[in-house]
């Protein structure tokens, strides 16, 4: 598990060339779309584009009374290639398949983003287990170990009863079986976008009440709870942990066996379970940060593991290291001996992934761990390098730009990311990228208004050939795309502006009938809009 959330939560920078943007406002369309094509391995994936595709999909789990696994992702998309270099591509998985109707949504496929709205799917990866009557048993964690996702497999399709059903129990406080205590313990809490009913600012909450009343015979199930409710990222208003919490994870970090088990929560979390537990800097904060970090150092060197996952491990012990510094050094003071283990294991990344899948999914984590470490010139050099090894190169651009970006040399970040616009492909990601090429001009080069208002004009030109551009994860980005212009436009500086680019998205909406969800979307890119 590389150090990455799933790609909704962390907007990329994007671009477009002068030639791109002069095109795309003469009417041509986007480039061309490079289809995630299904996930390697010996498995029947069934390609969904469109209500029909998925009518079908059901319609063959139903005959055959088997469940459906739903796989949402994209071809770009880091942690979406490390599912495909460790899980989808294995043996058993491939065999396991048999049992259920396996289906590859595609985020960029003609009406991939209208089907994720009806499934409540954004971020990359998401994969859901549904029952064949479409209820949803569960959602299945990308960042956990590929073995513990086969085991989730096998108890959801076990378990018959939709996790909305078992959450609501939970709640209540009513008995459930150990199976289904162990898909609460796993379920993937950061692909839900609301599936359940539970909003970001509750969950933390909500972990803590399951890890309370978890019985005491599912102690795996238990502990796990404890962990993600600790390490929730919501420090402020979690309570102080007791005595017990602190023996519990204390017990985890010096078992080896139970280190690995949960190696998820500590690399995912070390740095927000650290703050809860050791509040301020000093003695008790440095020795809960040496427990974590052998713990860590253990993960790091476990061959077992995949090696996105031992990165992560990597990782998480640069950002303890640094936990007392501000989150905003560029140069962090580090032990020498942990800066040289991230530059050799770097190298040794570049050296030795050679899969296509799998450099998609490291190489991104391997040059943020770089950065991360202060080592500034060669998370750049490594990019550069990859950037004739992708399969995806303008991933790699936006990070390039972002690297740019931190280290001021604005001119230079908008480069990249102009470029990253016109290599992206698929109309989703163009329209992703192009926002977040968009917000980029206005952060960095606010006073050339010719520049901005001519790419907003570019990428909504794009959304008006696209028949779901104001769905879901589109519809985001081009409402962070409206956002970041009324910003710009503070005090009415760019009024002319806002008020072309307002007549144009106002075209756009009149041509989607009222009842389409799709049309309040668009009316909103523009909270208030310019006048047409």
């Amino acid at each position: 598990m590389i150090r990455l959330s799933p790609c909704s939560a962390r907007p990329l920078a994007s671009s477009v060339l002068a030639l791109a943007l002069a095109a795309a406002l003469a009417g041509f369309g986007p480039a061309a779309h490079a289809v995630d094509g299904p996930p390697p391995g010996n498995v029947a994936w069934q390609e969904a584009g469109s209500d029909a595709d998925i009518d079908q999909a059901f319609a063959t789990a139903r005959a055959q009374n088997k469940p459906v696994l739903l796989y949402w992702g994209a071809v770009w998309c880091p942690p979406c290639n490390q599912l495909k270099a460790t899980l989808f591509n294995r043996q058993d998985f491939a065999e396991q398949s048999r049992s259920f109707v396996a289906v590859h949504l595609d985020g960029d496929a003609p009406g991939a983003q209208k089907l994720g709205t009806k499934f409540k799917v954004v971020g990359y990866p998401t994969l859901i287990l549904f029952s064949p009557d479409r209820k949803e048993l569960t959602r299945l964690p990308g960042e956990v170990d590929a073995a513990q996702v086969m085991q989730l497999l096998q108890l959801g399709m076990a378990s018959g009863r939709p996790i909305s059903q078992v959450l609501a129990d939970a709640r209540d406080g009513k008995p459930l079986k150990g199976s289904e205590w162990r898909l609460l313990a796993f379920y993937s809490w950061d692909t839900d976008e609301g599936a359940q009913a539970v909003p970001a600012a509750e969950r933390g909450p909500l972990l803590r009440r399951l890890a309370a009343n978890c019985p005491p015979n599912e102690a795996a199930a238990c502990t796990r709870l404890a962990l993600k409710s600790i390490g929730d990222g919501d420090e402020k208003n979690a309570p102080a942990p007791d005595a017990a919490t602190r023996a519990r994870v204390a017990a985890v970090l010096a078992d080896p066996a139970q280190s690995r088990a949960y190696m998820d929560v500590l690399t995912n979390s070390a740095t927000d379970i650290v703050a809860v537990l050791a509040p301020k800097p000093g003695a008790e904060r440095q020795k809960v940060v040496a427990s974590f970090d052998a713990a860590l150092a253990r993960l790091q060197a476990d061959t077992t593991l995949s090696r996105g996952d031992r990165l992560g491990a990597l990782f998480a012990r640069v950002d303890l290291a640094r936990i007392d510094q501000p989150k905003d050094t560029m140069h962090p003071k580090l032990p020498p001996a942990l800066v040289k283990e991230v530059r050799d294991t770097a190298d040794a990344t570049d050296r030795e992934v050679t899969n296509a899948f799998e450099r998609q999914a490291v190489i991104p984590g391997t040059s943020q761990l770089l950065e991360e470490a202060g080592l500034w010139k060669e998370s750049e050099a490594l990019l550069r390098s990859s950037l004739a090894k992708s399969h995806s190169p303008y991933y790699l651009m936006s990070e390039l730009g972002s690297n740019a970006r931190k280290q001021g040399r604005s001119s230079e970040a908008l480069q990249w990311y102009q470029q990253a616009w016109e290599k992206s492909e698929g109309p989703a990601t163009r329209l992703q990228w192009g926002a977040a090429y968009l917000g980029a001009l206005v952060d960095l080069a606010p006073n050339d208004a010719k520049r901005i208002e001519s790419t907003a004009q570019a990428v909504f030109t794009e959304a008006a050939g696209q028949a779901n551009a104001f769905d879901q994860r589109s519809g985001r980005s081009l409402q962070r795309l409206g956002a970041k212009l009324e910003k710009w436009n503070a005090g009415g500086k760019h009024q002319a502006a806002l008020d072309h680019l307002g007549a144009q998205v106002q075209g756009l909406c009149a041509k989607l009938p009222a009842a389409d969800p799709q049309h309040a979307t668009c009316e909103g890119v523009f909270k208030a809009p310019a006048k047409a």
